[in-house]
């Protein structure tokens, strides 16, 4: 089953679940309009994608709620990447038991690359909302798009040895300006804490126009060569993509980045490696000891 581990899905008037998007805005003609998975099913079916994972796209309670109405709606297994007041432990404990409840709630997203504080990740509250994050079973997804968030990775893992922490986006190298430094070294001290896997996603919005695989190649060589495929997996940012590129075009020029790969390799990061860390079916429990997946 290959898994899309990485889709949006929202809606500009609130919707039923009155969720605000505080970043989407009319300034985009791509993005401000309402997505739901329908919209996505004929990009799904054409690729072969069989099982997806949606991810928060605001810092709010309910939106869980319409992401696990969204999962539970579609007849492919989907899990969901939800949001959490890591800041208020207090609320964490509150909010838990019932999201815990829907077997698809498998994570917590913050928009830390949005929040006016660039540190964050590092207050000692959030440490102890992470830590109610491990001893619950879920997963972290950080979308650290800048240096000084990528930075960061290592230490949360770090403290936090028994949380599962998924690298949103590669992190975003600097594919558009071709540059290396500090993306790489930055990555490579990610990938040497155990519990840190990442993404391949979100690599359309990091490229120049007219982008190509072979533009791609070298970012994602690095991240094979330093999480290895047990720890990738790979996901097409959609809706966010099209304000680059097709979805076609994010998925085929994200495979090609693969063909090099076994079919065994490609099958770690297409499927093994998103059914285990998201607890989809037929997947081994996100729980883990240390040095797992090392």
């Amino acid at each position: 089953m290959t898994v899309d581990a990485h889709v949006h899905v929202w809606a500009v008037d609130g919707g039923k679940f009155r969720v605000e998007y505080d970043w989407l805005t009319n300034t985009s003609d791509v993005l401000f309009r309402t997505y739901t998975l329908d919209d996505a099913e004929p990009e799904f079916a054409e690729h072969g994608v069989g099982g997806v994972v949606l991810v928060q796209a605001a810092d709010s309670l309910a939106e869980n709620h319409a992401l696990l109405a969204a999962a539970a709606a579609t007849p492919r297994p989907a899990a969901v990447v939800g949001w959490l007041p890591l800041h208020r432990p207090d609320l964490v404990a509150a909010e838990l038991p019932s999201l815990r409840a829907h077997p698809a709630f498998a994570g917590v997203r913050h928009m830390i690359h949005r929040d006016p504080d660039p540190k964050w990740l590092l207050r000692p509250e959030v440490s102890d909302g992470l830590g109610q994050l491990a001893d619950a079973g879920l997963v972290f997804d950080a979308v650290a798009e800048r240096p000084e968030l990528l930075a960061q990775v290592p230490a949360i893992a770090h403290a936090h040895p028994g949380l599962t922490i998924v690298l949103d986006h590669l992190g975003k190298p600097p594919i558009a300006t071709r540059q290396w430094q500090p993306w790489a070294d930055l990555l490579t001290a990610a990938a040497a804490e155990p519990n840190v896997v990442a993404k391949i996603s979100g690599l359309a919005t990091a490229s120049s126009p007219g982008f190509t695989a072979a533009d791609w190649q070298p970012y994602v060589d690095h991240a094979l060569a330093v999480f290895g495929p047990n720890r990738l997996m790979v996901g097409g940012d959609w809706p966010f993509t099209l304000t680059a590129a097709s979805y076609r075009t994010v998925w085929h020029t994200t495979l090609d980045t693969l063909a090099h790969l076994t079919v065994e390799d490609r099958d770690q990061i297409l499927s093994t490696v998103p059914r285990r860390v998201y607890r989809l079916p037929g997947a081994a429990s996100t729980t883990r000891t240390e040095g797992e997946y090392a």
